[in-house]
């Protein structure tokens, strides 16, 4: 049973992570609502995840790859530190400026809707509906970009709006 849930809990990480960042922006008072829950969303759905997937495929690249419905590659090692640069720079970016985390989406969302396309490919021309493929990683490199340009674009508004 213990089992069962840790296996869940790391399956579903990022949508967890995701829920968890909402749930603590939501918690926090204070002017600029936006802001927050895009600092809170690069640091957990983004940053955190990202350093887990980039350990994940750099010290267990059998399991990712199986995850994936993949056969083991060297190129897991390049995905991986990939990962590890968005996990860190997302990280970095929940204390900073808007001009820093609009730096830290971009690369992100770079990175995450196009491993969205090619989650797509592997579906369409590989029949690849693997968990790792079709499943919750799918889903959020298309709603965790998708939503921190959103925020960004509304918090600027925020900032800008007078009397702020």
């Amino acid at each position: 049973m213990i089992g069962s849930a840790i296996r869940f809990a790391l399956q579903n990480l990022p949508a967890l992570l995701l829920v968890l960042a909402l749930a603590i922006a939501a918690a926090r008072p204070g002017p600029h609502p936006a802001e927050r829950f895009l600092s809170w969303i690069l640091l957990l759905p983004i940053g955190v995840t990202g350093l887990w997937a980039g350990g994940f495929h750099i010290l267990f690249p059998t399991t990712s790859a199986a995850l994936i419905g993949w056969e083991p590659s060297p190129f897991q090692f390049e995905v991986g530190m990939a990962d590890l640069a968005i996990g860190v720079t997302a990280c970095l970016a929940f204390r900073r400026d808007l001009s820093f985390k609009a730096a830290a989406i971009s690369a992100a969302s770079v990175f995450l809707l196009g491993d969205a396309i090619g989650h797509v490919r592997q579906m369409q021309l590989a029949g690849n509906f693997a968990p790792g493929n079709a499943g919750v990683p799918f889903y959020m490199d298309i709603a965790c970009p998708l939503l921190a340009i959103a925020l960004l674009f509304v918090a600027r508004q925020q900032r800008a709006a007078p009397g702020r």
